[in-house]
C-alpha cells in the first residue's frame, strides 16, 4: 500500500468552480446538518445555503466567515473520502492548519469546526490589514534564492509605523505578504508586473500570520478553551516545520501554538513540505480540496528541497508524468487515485 503525506489548503481556494463541492463529495449527511445549525444559531449562512447557491459571489462566498468554514468542510469531506493509501502526516496551508488538526485526531470534526467558524468570524469582524502574492521563481520554477532575498529586504525596508509589511506566508516558489495597505502599494509601486498577474491582492483577506493579528489571536484564545484539542492519531506537520507526534503531544502547547505563534507569526509551508518530504518520504502527496490552487506551491517547495533530485517544473511535470507524486483531490481526473468514488 502506497503511503502519504496530506496536505489541506488554506483560503482563497473555494472559487466558482467548487460551488457544489459539498453537495457532491460531503457523505455525511448528518455533520454537516450539524455544521448548518451551528452557524444558523449564530445567524450566519449556512453552508448547505452557501454551496447550494445558484452562483458565485466574491463578495459572498469569500468572506472569512464564509470561505473558512466551506473550506473546511469540503476538506474533512475529502480527507474521509482517502481509500487505498497509507496516511502517515497531515500539514496544511495557513488556515488549512485548523483543517489539518482535525483530520489528524487532534480535534474532533465538530471541534475543528468551532475553531475554523471561530477564527473565520473574527479576522472578518475586524479584516485587519490585507495580502498580496508575488513570485520569486521564474515560470519553470527553478529556485532562485538570491531574488527571494532581494524581495525580503525589500519588505524589511518598506515595514515601518503605518505601513506595516510582513512576510505572511513562505508558499513554495511565492511570497504571500500581509500588512496595512500603505505598506502593501508601497510594494505594488517598487516590484515589477511579472506573468502578466503578480503583485496580486487577495480579495478579502487580511493580514494573517503577523503581528497585526494579535487581537483576533487573543479573541480566538479567549474564546477557544484548551480543552477542544487532543492527541492526534496522525503526525502533524505545523507552519514551522515542527512535527507533533502521537501520544507525545502537549496538548495545551498545540493550542497555544494555534492560537498564538500561528496567528501572529510568518507561516512557513515551504518548511512543513520540505519536512513532510524527508522525515516521511512518502509515496504521495496528496492535497484536499476545495481547488487545485495549492498543487503549484506544493511541487515548488519539493523542488526547493531537491526532493528526488527535482529543479524545475519541467522535472516536476517528468516525474509526474511517469509516476503520479502529487494527487489534488480537486481535480476529477486525479481524484480516483485515491478514493473508492464518492
Amino acid at each position: 500500500m502506497k503511503t502519504a503525506v496530506v496536505i489541506c489548503p488554506g483560503r482563497g481556494t473555494y472559487t466558482k468552480t467548487e460551488l457544489g463541492v459539498l453537495g457532491r463529495h460531503f457523505a455525511d449527511k448528518g455533520l454537516l446538518a450539524n455544521f448548518d445549525a451551528r452557524r444558523a444559531a449564530l445567524g450566519q449562512e449556512t453552508l448547505s445555503a452557501l454551496d447550494g447557491a445558484s452562483s458565485y459571489s466574491v463578495s459572498r462566498h469569500t468572506r472569512g466567515d464564509n470561505a473558512s468554514a466551506l473550506i473546511y468542510a469540503a476538506t474533512l469531506a475529502d480527507f474521509r473520502a482517502i481509500s487505498g493509501v497509507k496516511v502517515v502526516a497531515v500539514t496544511g496551508n495557513s488556515m488549512g492548519w485548523y483543517s489539518a488538526l482535525a483530520c489528524a485526531g487532534a480535534l474532533t470534526a465538530e471541534g475543528g469546526f468551532e475553531v475554523v467558524n471561530t477564527m473565520g468570524t473574527l479576522m472578518q469582524e475586524r479584516l485587519i490589514g490585507g495580502q498580496l502574492i508575488y513570485p520569486f521563481v521564474d515560470e519553470n520554477w527553478q529556485p532562485d534564492p538570491a531574488r527571494k532575498a532581494e524581495l525580503l529586504a525589500l519588505v524589511a525596508r518598506i515595514d515601518a509605523p503605518g505601513q506595516r509589511l510582513a512576510l505572511s506566508i513562505d508558499l513554495g516558489g511565492m511570497l504571500v505578504l500581509a500588512g496595512e495597505d500603505a505598506g502593501l502599494k508601497a510594494f505594488e509601486a517598487a516590484v515589477p508586473v511579472v506573468q502578466g498577474r503578480f503583485p496580486m491582492r487577495l480579495a478579502n483577506h487580511a493580514a494573517f500570520h503577523t503581528h497585526l493579528q494579535a487581537p483576533v489571536a487573543e479573541a480566538g484564545r479567549a474564546r477557544l478553551a484548551p480543552g477542544l484539542f487532543g492527541q492526534p492519531n496522525l503526525p502533524l506537520i505545523d507552519g514551522r516545520g515542527h512535527i507533533w507526534w502521537p501520544d507525545a503531544t502537549d496538548t495545551q502547547a498545540l493550542w497555544d501554538y494555534t492560537l498564538g505563534h500561528q496567528v501572529v507569526e510568518s507561516y512557513d509551508f515551504s518548511r512543513a513540505i520540505a519536512h513532510a518530504a524527508r522525515e516521511f518520504a512518502p509515496d504521495l502527496f496528496i492535497v484536499t480540496g476545495p481547488g487545485t490552487t495549492l498543487g503549484g506551491a506544493v511541487a515548488q517547495s519539493l523542488i526547493l528541497a531537491d526532493w528526488r533530485g527535482m529543479r524545475s517544473k519541467s522535472d516536476f511535470q517528468r516525474l509526474q508524468e511517469s509516476a503520479p507524486l502529487l494527487v489534488s483531490m480537486g481535480m476529477e481526473a486525479q481524484r480516483h487515485l485515491v478514493t473508492k468514488g464518492d
